[in-house]
């Protein structure tokens, strides 16, 4: 089969992947949760947020609450806010950006259903460690009968993580950014990114976790300090950015520079699609970290999962979002990815 017909099959079953089906039951299940725990994401945020650096750790588990929060997060916060929200406007243009809100805010109800059904159904294993997921509160919590499909899940979360968004797109765009950037050659980056990983991982979760600890509130707080910058520089030209998302997310977007246009339905599938890449809410990753979070109450963990989302789309992708506008380089004809955010920040502001 050549390279284009295959190319061709995968853009396919891509569409109908990211089709309106499963735009159903991701947005779908957090409007229904949302509903059901009424509307958590809101009124108990104040209280998750205090529960990030206040929570007791007392109870079974591997980790802190905090440390379960960053493995969750380092998975999130970095890749999926620079390539994502990138790609997300380069297809959809600056409406998919509403559309990544939006996931996100419906999202945050089902990440805190994740965290919580993790600690509810975690269990021991032969190691005396703690293991949870999906695939443990869907055999624990459905019966049985649904064992097929909790094996179906763990088997399609380690293919997932070996050969799809848990992997390539990271590396990718790790060594894009640092050969664009620094001129770095890409099978250096490789080497390197190989061994550090390596010392991390093979550690196991209390490695993963000492090290996420320290790394991820700091690349956070890097980042949106860098963002802030870029914003106040363009201050006056936020609101027009602001109304220029909402609009464009009803009624499309006409060709401009480089970008080609879109319809409605184009921005809403970019930025559903990547705002799940970006924050996990509802595809499983999550809950597995949360799992091994030292405490005795499942909504405990849940509303510190949420947090997860509300930090990763609707703070951090928002500045990435922001800066793709202000600056004008989302429309670009040569730009895209993390070569189109690298130039955003280089760039500052719209000449």
């Amino acid at each position: 089969m050549e390279n284009s017909s295959f190319l061709e099959i995968l853009n396919e079953i891509d569409s109908i992947v990211w089709g309106a089906p499963l735009l159903v039951l991701l947005v779908g299940t957090g409007i229904f949760l949302t509903i059901r725990l009424n509307l958590i994401q809101v009124f108990r945020l104040p209280l998750a947020l205090g529960l990030i650096t206040s929570a007791k750790n007392h109870g079974l588990g591997d980790v802190s609450s905090f440390k379960a929060l960053c493995v969750a997060l380092s998975a999130t916060v970095g890749t999926g806010n620079i390539v994502g929200v990138a790609t997300a406007i380069k297809l959809g243009g600056p409406g998919a950006l509403f559309w990544m809100w939006l996931a996100a805010f419906f999202g945050m109800a089902t990440k805190y259903a994740e965290g919580l059904l993790a600690i509810k159904y975690r269990t021991i294993d032969s190691k005396e460690e703690i293991a949870g997921g999906p695939m443990y509160y869907i055999l624990k919590g459905l019966g049985n009968k649904f064992k097929p499909l909790a094996y179906f899940f763990a088997i399609a979360c380690v293919l997932v993580a070996f050969f799809g968004i848990g992997t390539f797109p990271q590396v990718n765009a790790i060594v894009d950014s640092f050969e664009t950037t620094f001129g770095v050659s890409r099978v250096a980056t490789d080497i390197v990114l190989t061994v550090l990983v390596a010392a991390v991982t093979l550690g196991g979760l209390q490695s993963i976790a000492k090290v996420t600890e320290m790394i991820v509130p700091i690349m956070a707080a890097f980042y949106i300090i860098i963002s802030v910058g870029l914003i106040l520089l363009n201050l006056n030209d936020v609101p027009d950015a602001i109304a220029e998302i909402i609009s464009s997310a009803f009624t499309g977007h006409a060709a401009v520079g480089g970008f080609a246009g879109s319809t409605i339905m184009l921005a809403m599938q970019a930025g559903i699609a990547r705002g799940v890449f970006s924050n996990e809410s509802g595809l499983g990753s999550a809950p597995i970290a949360a799992a091994a979070a030292k405490t005795k109450w499942s909504a405990e963990q849940g509303l510190i999962s949420m947090t997860g989302t509300f930090i990763d789309t609707i703070i951090i992708c928002t500045m990435t979002g922001l800066a793709l506008i202000l600056t004008g380089v989302w429309n670009s004809p040569t730009l895209a990815g993390a070569a189109m955010t690298s130039a955003a920040f280089a760039l500052g502001r719209l000449p």
